[in-house]
């Protein structure tokens, strides 16, 4: 296929091993709405829309810095941030895929669409925590969020390339990832970019953005998004980065989530990472208002309420050490697991 549309669907393209055409896909949809599983529910009414008359598809946010909301996508766009993923990871017609993500979210939705695009061998199965128990099929290509591929470890080894987005990998999890001979990659962007505009190679520490993306930072040092086969207009984001140059950045944290303690800026996301393989349990910091600093920095671990060891806090500077810490039962999350850090301190 030389110039790609969302018209269109790759001859070599499978679904659960069966070769399906564009009148397929339809049948198959109706049959997913009228009684397939919850799970195929949605894979059947993202299908009816992909294929209806419409240029574009409405989704919805993840909600982790806000409200989730509803935006208009370009469907070729969608084709053209498939085709990059394919480029930049070297995915070929044929090549099988196993497909573990909600369909709901964009990213379960951008893995249908790269199949159908690229021509790639789809299995399809039920998201969950453990996409490959039972499961003992060699894969080229998956797609995971940071939960699955922990409790996929094991499993990982019978898979060429995996991409893991959604959240922030930890680096109790990266550690671990290091050790398996599969190609590892966390993926970096947003709804607004039709998931991933970089990937970073677990191991290294800068991100590269995918073919035909360039970045620039904002007076905030905020990331702006240069990416004209996806947006019409240049996205300005609230990720903080280092850039190494156009095409290489290093990811610093969130703007919205910056902590102001007498006068010192502190970003939660770099006191995570020190103390990430220190503490088992979930957790994050965050700033609370204070009297005498503006802010004071708490971390808030997930769970019940134990001793801590002073000695963890040996690595952070004097001005990221907790003033308090706090313990809650259970964290608040969105619908696709993020973490949603006011809402948890506040439970």
């Amino acid at each position: 296929m030389n110039s790609p549309t969302y018209e269109n669907v790759h001859n070599q393209f499978k679904l659960n091993g069966f070769h399906l055409d564009k009148d397929d896909l339809c049948r198959v949809a109706y049959s997913f709405i009228k009684e397939g599983e919850d799970f195929e529910k949605p894979v059947g009414d993202f299908l009816l829309d992909w294929f209806d008359s419409k240029s574009y598809l409405e989704v919805t946010t993840s909600g982790s810095t806000g409200e989730p909301k509803s935006i208009k996508i370009d469907k070729q766009a969608m084709v053209n941030s498939a085709i990059a993923t394919g480029d930049f990871f070297d995915l070929n017609s044929g090549n099988r895929a196993l497909h573990c993500l909600p369909v709901k979210y964009i990213a379960g939705k951008m893995m249908l669409v790269r199949a159908m695009i690229l021509g790639l061998d789809l299995d399809f199965v039920a998201p969950s925590s453990h996409p490959l128990e039972n499961n003992d099929i060699n894969y080229d290509f998956i797609a995971m969020v940071p939960i699955q591929a922990q409790h996929s470890l094991k499993e990982l080894k019978k898979v060429k390339k995996i991409i893991v987005g959604g959240a922030k990998m930890n680096k109790r999890l990266e550690n671990s990832l290091l050790k398996l001979p599969t190609k590892v990659y966390e993926t970096f962007g947003m709804t607004e970019t039709i998931t991933h505009i970089a990937a970073r190679k677990v191991g290294e520490k800068a991100f590269t953005v995918l073919p035909n993306v360039t970045i620039s930072y904002d007076d905030r040092n905020c990331m702006v998004i240069h990416a004209p086969k996806i947006s019409d207009e240049v996205i300005v984001t609230n990720d903080i980065v280092e850039l190494l140059n156009e095409n290489q950045f290093v990811f610093m944290g969130r703007y919205d989530n910056i902590i102001n303690s007498g006068g010192i800026k502190l970003i939660p996301e770099q006191i995570e990472d020190k103390l990430a393989s220190k503490i088992e349990q979930r957790f994050f910091v965050i700033g609370q208002p204070d009297a005498d600093l503006g802010e004071k920095l708490v971390l808030v671990i997930e769970g019940d309420t134990f001793d801590l060891d002073a000695s963890i806090f040996n690595d952070l500077d004097k001005y990221e050490r907790p003033k308090e810490i706090v313990f809650v039962p259970k964290f608040k999350e969105t619908k696709n697991n993020k973490i949603v850090r006011n809402e948890s301190f506040k439970n």
